[in-house]
């Protein structure tokens, strides 16, 4: 039997972000939180230097979705919007 993870609440994710954003605004650029939707996928906006920056699929998948999936528990995806 398999059991539903309940959401992830919006303001965990804030706070994994919070931990982020230090390294993202070293580099000119920033993360905004845009939703939390209740299948746990969270959307986020990638702003300053991230939006044009090459490394910005790398940034989302390589730093900001781990973290959010190993500190918040019920994120399933990360999704840049």
């Amino acid at each position: 039997m398999r059991h539903h993870s309940v959401p992830p609440s919006r303001a965990r994710v804030e706070a994994a972000l919070d931990r982020l954003r230090p390294a993202l605004v070293a580099d000119g650029g920033g993360v905004e939180l845009v939703a939390v939707g209740d299948d746990g996928t969270v959307r986020v906006e990638l702003v300053g230097a991230c939006t044009s920056c090459p490394a910005r699929l790398a940034t989302l998948r390589l730093a900001i979705e781990p973290a959010l999936r190993s500190e918040v528990e019920g994120v399933t995806a990360v999704v840049a919007v």
